[in-house]
C-alpha cells in the first residue's frame, strides 16, 4: 500500500516523528525566539541575554532520553537562529556559547547524546543574521524602523555575509560527524513575502552554491525547502495540512513543523499548551497523508525542558510505546476512513485510528471480505466484526442493511484508556 522508494529520505519516512529544539540566548528573555524582532530590540538591548546565558542545568543526555522515550527517531536543533547567536564554538564569530557564562560548546554534547540514544542528527541553521554587521536591514530586521540603521545599508556587503554564512555551514558539516538532515530557514524574496521590503532569496544566500557545498560535504544528507530552491522535503509550519502536500522538483515527502504551545523558543508566560490527545492526532493525521511530525520543545535558559513539556512528551511516549507499529514506516491507505478516523498502512496491515469514539459499531467501506483478523493495538485483543446483509430490514432492535462491501466492527461501549485507540486490520493477500 505504501511505496517507500529507495532514496536518501527513506530513513525519514520510516521515522515519521522527530524533535525540534529551539534554544539560544532568547530563552533568557523567555518571550520566544522572535523577541528581538517583535520588540525591535537593538544589540544593546539584547546583550543582557548573552551576558546571562548560563545553561547550568543543561543535561543533553536527559533531553535525548526524553525524546527517545517519546518515540522520536530524529532531532533538529537550532545551531543559530535569526539573532545570530551560535550554540557551537564557531571560529568565524565571537557571538557564541563559549563566550557566554555557559562557557562551552553546547552543540557537541547534544549531538553525542542523541546519537547514543539512536536518533538521527539534524541541524537547523538560519539564513538570516540580525547581529552580523554586513547583513542589510530589511522588513524583517529588528531595526527596520530605525532610520540610522537603515542608512548604513549602502555600506553593508552582502557578499561578505554570504561568505560567512557558507563558512559556518562548512564548520557544522565538517566538525560533527555524519549529519542526517539540515534545515535552512528561511527565504523571503518577492515570491514568498512580497509585503516585506528588502527581502532575500536564492541570490542573496548564494543558494545554489550553498546547496552544492552541503551535498559535497555530506553526501546523502536531507535538505529542506527554504533555500528558495527545491529541496528533499517541504516543511509547512504551525498548521495541519488538509491533505498530502504538493511536492515539486526533488521533494519526496513533507514534514509538519509544530509547537507544543504556539511558540518555538521558551516562552514563560505562554499557557496555550496543546493537549496530548491533539498532539497524537496531529502525528497520526500527518502520517495518514504521507507526512512527518517534527514537534518542538523550547528549553529554558538554564538548560531544562520545563515540566509541562516533559508531561506532554511522556504522555505521547506512553501512547507510542503501545502504538508505534501504526506510525513507523506507515503511510496513507487506499481506503476512505469513517468520519473522525484516520487510516495508516504498512504492507497488508491497515491501522484504524479512532479520533472520536462511537457507540457500539464502526462501519468500514470497501473492506467487506478483505479482513482476515481485527484487534486493538494497545493490548492485542480481538475486535469482533461482521458483514451485514445489504437487504436486511431494520427493526426496533436490529440495524438495517449497509452498502455492499461494508465491514462492521463491534466496539465496547467505553473507549479504551489510551489517547487514541487503534484497531489493526490484517488484510487478506
Amino acid at each position: 500500500m505504501h511505496d517507500n522508494s529507495l532514496s536518501h529520505t527513506d530513513w525519514l519516512k520510516e521515522a515519521r516523528f522527530g524533535l525540534f529544539i529551539h534554544w539560544g540566548i532568547y530563552s533568557v528573555a523567555a518571550r520566544g525566539e522572535w523577541v528581538k524582532n517583535r520588540e525591535r530590540l537593538g544589540d544593546g538591548d539584547y546583550d543582557p541575554y548573552f551576558a546571562h546565558f548560563e545553561a547550568d542545568l543543561y543535561d543533553p543526555s536527559a533531553w535525548a532520553r526524553e525524546a527517545a522515550n517519546a518515540g522520536m527517531r530524529y532531532f533538529v536543533v537550532t545551531t543559530k537562529h535569526h539573532d545570530g547567536f551560535c550554540l557551537w564554538d564557531s571560529q568565524l564569530t565571537d557571538y557564541k556559547a563559549t563566550n557566554t557564562p555557559a562557557g562551552r560548546d553546547l552543540l557537541r554534547p547534544m549531538v553525542e547524546a542523541f546519537r547514543a540514544e539512536g536518533l538521527k542528527v539534524g541541524f537547523y541553521h538560519s539564513l538570516l543574521d540580525w547581529h552580523h554587521p554586513e547583513f542589510p536591514v530589511d522588513g524583517f530586521h529588528p531595526q527596520r524602523d530605525d532610520e540610522a540603521s537603515k542608512c548604513l545599508n549602502p555600506g553593508r556587503d552582502m557578499a561578505k555575509y554570504r561568505s560567512y554564512l557558507h563558512g559556518q555551514v562548512r564548520e557544522l558539516l565538517t566538525g560533527y560527524g555524519k549529519i542526517d538532515y539540515i534545515f535552512f530557514d528561511f527565504s523571503y524574496g518577492p515570491d514568498q513575502h512580497p509585503e516585506i521590503w528588502g527581502g532575500k532569496g536564492r541570490e542573496a544566500w548564494g543558494s545554489e552554491e550553498l546547496l552544492a557545498l552541503v551535498r559535497e560535504l555530506q553526501p546523502g544528507i536531507v535538505v529542506n525547502d527554504r533555500l528558495d530552491l527545491p529541496g528533499d522535503v517541504t516543511t509547512p509550519e504551525q498548521y495541519q495540512p488538509a491533505g498530502p502536500m504538493p511536492l515539486t522538483g526533488s521533494q519526496s515527502m513533507w514534514e509538519a513543523n509544530q509547537t507544543l504551545n504556539g511558540t518555538w523558543g521558551y516562552d514563560r508566560d505562554n499557557y496555550d499548551w496543546k493537549p496530548p490527545e491533539m498532539l497524537v492526532k496531529m502525528l497520526v493525521d500527518g502520517v495518514s497523508k504521507d507526512g512527518n511530525f517534527l514537534l518542538n520543545v523550547g528549553p529554558t535558559a538554564r538548560g531544562e525542558f520545563d515540566d509541562q513539556a516533559l508531561d506532554l512528551l511522556r504522555k505521547i511516549g506512553t501512547w507510542m510505546h503501545r502504538h508505534q507499529e501504526a506510525v513507523y514506516g506507515c503511510g496513507p491507505a487506499p481506503f476512505a476512513p469513517p468520519p473522525d478516523c484516520r487510516y495508516t498502512a504498512k504492507g497488508n496491515r491497515l491501522f484504524l485510528h479512532i479520533f472520536s469514539w462511537p457507540f457500539g459499531h464502526l462501519h468500514l467501506s470497501d473492506l467487506g471480505g478483505r479482513v482476515e483478523f481485527a484487534r486493538f493495538v494497545h493490548d492485542g485483543s480481538e475486535v469482533k466484526r461482521e458483514e451485514i446483509d445489504p437487504a436486511q430490514k431494520a427493526n426496533t432492535i436490529r440495524m438495517g442493511g449497509l452498502p455492499p462491501g461494508t465491514l462492521t466492527l463491534k466496539l465496547p461501549v467505553r473507549q479504551p484508556d489510551v489517547l487514541v485507540p487503534v484497531v489493526e486490520l490484517s488484510l487478506r493477500l
